[in-house]
């Protein structure tokens, strides 16, 4: 395969173009206040499922839980199959269709079928973030390591671009529906969820266009379920007998679950802490995906000047001031402030993660999926461990502020991760030479 072919880095960067609005408009703008206000059997914030009574905002982040939790056991089997079968672009083409399909099935989103909607929230989730463990793992496939943090954040720069153009033609529907003739105030935000729906598996076709596929010997596309295993448990040795790539999961898996955590559940805050409305929660979140973009591309030049794993500690640092800054919000304006900084590191430390996993790999790796799952694994159980900790700390203290402390001292632990792995470059000789970037 021909390494830093245009067109193909053009494709690959333009899944997270087509992917990106799930994860803007869904689950932070619109649909979480949708939610809130729909999910409702008694008081503003109260909803039965299954004969037992739950604030909605609790179901919110449970949901999240379990999506991620679905997508963590799957991933690894599925991305070992799709790695020996050479059939990865086909896995991560099913994961979109199946995500795509449920996000424009949140159509019919209403008072009287919030609990089958909210199952279709959980699929579309699992849909959206199975499809980025095999998108993830092109990567290191589609160009040479010294483009990694580059094209990783342009990856995510255009994610940020595609989701605020549709968040902008959605929101002219929510907030100015005369607009468009339409007088039941339910049908702009269903019609956001579908065209979310739409333009995601729209876009994805000029990707999977593009994107190579796998050429393999007929001997690996044979018994490629039970082989799969086998290569799982491969890859998994291998992960074992690399110190500090496993030294880089756990700080990632640290600092994830914080990250991931504010960005889920950050509208909700806003909402219920705050008690900001809709119209300015979702004017903060065009703010945080435009500032995003600026972020991605100043962590990857930074990298390139202190190394990978000083930028993330940088990153990280930030994110402890962030969450400790929130714990003493009490005004709109000082939100707004707070949110500009999230999303200056928000995007700086998503494209800086993957391409310093990407950068960790074995040298001439295959099995790239494979290896891009455990990546994945530790992103989606420390997203289910963040959100469903947030969530059981609303339920027994009623109030999300104790719950960004608790966040807070999980990105503590992510940093000294991150000191230990500076601290090691007199003992990585092991490592290919290029790994020596990281540490610059």
């Amino acid at each position: 395969m021909i390494k830093n072919d245009p067109k193909v880095i053009n494709a690959w960067c333009f899944y997270d173009w087509a992917n990106s609005v799930h994860a803007l408009v869904i689950v932070t703008a619109i649909f979480p206040i949708y939610f809130g206000a729909t999910a409702v059997t008694r008081s503003p914030d109260f909803v039965t499922y299954f004969g037992m009574e739950f604030q909605n905002s609790v179901v919110f982040s449970y949901s999240v839980s379990i999506a991620f939790l679905i997508i963590a056991v799957l991933s690894p089997l599925f991305s070992a199959i799709a790695d020996y079968s050479g059939r990865k672009k086909l896995f991560m083409k099913i994961f979109c269709y199946f995500g795509a399909f449920n996000c424009a099935l949140l159509f019919f989103f209403t008072k009287e079928n919030y609990v089958s909607s909210t199952l279709f929230f959980i699929f579309s989730l699992v849909g959206w973030a199975g499809s980025i463990v095999y998108y993830n793992s092109f990567l290191p496939e589609i160009v040479t390591e010294d483009r990694y943090d580059a094209v990783s954040a342009r990856g995510f720069s255009l994610g940020y671009i595609g989701s605020v153009l549709l968040l902008v033609f959605n929101l002219t529907m929510v907030l100015k529906p005369e607009w468009y003739g339409i007088t039941d105030a339910s049908l702009p935000p269903r019609i956001a969820f579908l065209s979310v729906g739409v333009w995601w598996a729209g876009f994805a076709q000029y990707t999977f266009a593009y994107l190579p596929e796998v050429s393999l010997e007929k001997e690996r596309q044979k018994n490629w379920l039970w082989n799969g295993f086998i290569q799982l448990k491969l890859v998994l040795q291998q992960i074992k007998g690399m110190p500090l790539l496993k030294r880089f999961l756990l700080a990632y898996f640290c600092y994830n679950m914080g990250v991931q955590t504010v960005m889920y559940l950050a509208t909700l805050f806003g909402d219920k802490e705050l008690h900001l409305d809709s119209g300015s929660l979702i004017a903060v979140l065009l703010v945080i995906q435009l500032v995003a973009i600026l972020g991605a591309w100043l962590f990857a030049k930074a990298s390139a000047r202190w190394g990978n794993f000083r930028a993330l500690m940088v990153a990280v640092f930030i994110w402890i001031g962030i969450c400790g800054a929130a714990y003493f919000v009490q005004t709109g304006a000082q939100f707004y402030v707070l949110a500009f900084v999230v999303g200056l590191v928000m995007g700086g430390i998503q494209s800086l993660s993957r391409s310093t996993y990407a950068k960790l790999l074995p040298t001439g790796t295959h099995d790239t999926a494979s290896f891009f799952s455990f990546y994945d694994v530790c992103d989606k159980t420390s997203t289910v461990i963040g959100t469903f900790l947030f969530g059981v700390v609303i339920q027994f203290t009623g109030s999300m502020r104790y719950s960004v402390l608790v966040i807070a001292g999980v990105f503590v632990v992510g940093f000294i991760m991150l000191t230990i792995l500076t601290r090691i470059k007199k003992g990585v000789q092991f490592l290919h030479p290029s790994n020596r970037a990281l540490f610059l």
